[in-house]
């Protein structure tokens, strides 16, 4: 039995622990049928986007299109909020968001619209309530620099883009 499966529902789990951010969310009029961003099951990080596109949309191999989702919202101070993939339409459809994580900061009040990205072969058609996103709400941290001379030495040293392994 995992560590998640011990509690009965989703306010008893650990990650609820963490305090849950008040976020004020606004419903533009192309949006007025869409369900409210959720997750869909009660594990997932997280919160679906739906495609608010008044007809069917085709994105061609190549092609990049903004995509409105028809909602506004107002993150609190210390949170952004992070536009991503889903997971389902890169491996199928090879649908992607060229600059996930796309961020939503604390002060934007702007319609969350979404970058989508054909890199398949085929064409892929969007319509009217399509899963399109991921929206992740999360903590903002904030560095204190203190600029150096020179840094510590580890193992791993300047060894970047895939150094440590395969892949």
């Amino acid at each position: 039995m995992g560590p998640a499966s011990r509690f009965r529902t989703l306010s008893e789990a650990p990650h609820q622990a963490i305090s849950t951010p008040r976020v004020e969310i606004l419903r533009e009029p192309h949006a007025r049928d869409l369900p409210l961003p959720r997750a869909e099951s009660e594990g997932a990080a997280g919160l679906d986007l739906r495609a608010a596109v008044a007809e069917k949309l085709r994105l061609s191999p190549g092609e990049r299109r903004l995509i409105p989702t028809g909602w506004r919202i107002a993150l609190p101070d210390g949170f952004e909020a992070q536009v991503r993939p889903r997971s389902g339409l890169a491996l199928r459809h090879g649908i992607l968001i060229p600059n996930a994580p796309g961020t939503i900061d604390a002060d934007y009040r702007g319609e969350i619209q979404v970058i989508l990205m054909n890199a398949g072969e085929a064409d892929f058609e969007i319509a009217r309530g399509d899963r399109i996103a991921q929206l992740v709400v999360a903590p903002v941290a904030r560095p204190a620099w203190a600029e150096v001379e020179t840094l510590d030495t580890t193992d791993r040293g300047e060894g970047g883009f895939g150094h440590t392994g395969q892949g």
